[in-house]
């Protein structure tokens, strides 16, 4: 089971005492999505390099008993999705500024590492973390490349990945993300990619629908597809029932690359 997206990331739980406050409230909440859904990226780049945007990403991975693959991507994708439409990010919220300065620009995400004092260090700079069956990835606001806090900065971008692993049956309520096998992503770069697909589904859901969904902590199931499933998934794409990731091809993978579908459960239809 999913569990503790830390302080208010969960989303909207208040009633109609609160609907007029813009951080904790529901129209809080419809704004947070209305600015989501809007997409991203219209700015591009600044001119300097070390102001270029991005949201760092750490997946703890202790060296004894590490967590599940599929899991670990599980947790990262909620964790930025809850960051994305976290009260923090809303107009009033404290985050607000640096999260529309990375949002408004070109998305980067950057996905290390970190276990024992390193994850816990990691823990106290301002972000959201998720955990999923043990497996916990802490998503953090984001800023420029050249300013990244230290604490985060001296964590290791390559290194340690996990076995791929077979998680089972997905329940028909989650939304399912999933990983085109063929690129062979590491794990670094599958977290930073279902954590685009995460945003990109919430954003093309109802705000009704993605309000809902942060109840349940943006709960949410990764697969790895076969090449004859992912044909059938391109083709939900195609019929605006399913979203996908297309990948700017900086590092791994060729620009224009399809890395992650993301398809609603059950519940969530758009």
């Amino acid at each position: 089971m999913m569990s503790s997206i830390p302080e208010s990331a969960a989303g909207v739980r208040g009633g109609d005492t609160a609907d007029t406050e813009l951080s904790t409230g529901i129209e809080g909440f419809r704004i947070r999505h209305a600015e989501l859904a809007r997409g991203y990226g219209g700015l591009g780049d600044p001119e300097d390099p070390a102001s270029v945007q991005a949201m760092q990403m750490v997946l703890h991975i202790p060296k004894t008993d590490p967590p599940r693959r599929s899991a670990l991507l599980e947790a990262a994708a909620a964790a930025t999705v809850a960051l994305c439409l976290d009260e923090r990010v809303g107009p009033d919220g404290e985050w607000a500024q640096r999260f529309l300065d990375w949002k408004r620009s070109r998305i980067r995400k950057v996905a290390r590492r970190a276990r024992g004092a390193q994850w816990l260090a990691a823990d106290a700079v301002d972000g959201v973390t998720v955990e999923v069956d043990g497996a916990q990835a802490r998503a953090f606001v984001p800023g420029p490349v050249g300013a990244v806090d230290p604490r985060i900065k001296r964590l290791q971008i390559n290194g340690t990945d996990l076995e791929h692993d077979d998680p089972g049956p997905v329940d028909p309520e989650l939304p399912v993300l999933w990983v085109n096998a063929k690129l062979g992503m590491t794990l670094g770069k599958a977290a930073a990619q279902v954590g685009h697909a995460s945003m990109l589904l919430a954003g093309a859901l109802t705000v009704d629908e993605a309000r809902l969904w942060s109840e349940r902590q943006f709960r949410c199931a990764v697969r790895e597809s076969t090449p004859e499933h992912w044909a059938t998934l391109c083709e939900k794409v195609s019929r605006g029932h399913a979203v996908a990731v297309r990948d700017a091809g900086f590092t791994e993978v060729a620009p224009g690359s399809i890395t992650v579908i993301a398809v609603p459960g059950q519940s969530g239809q758009y």
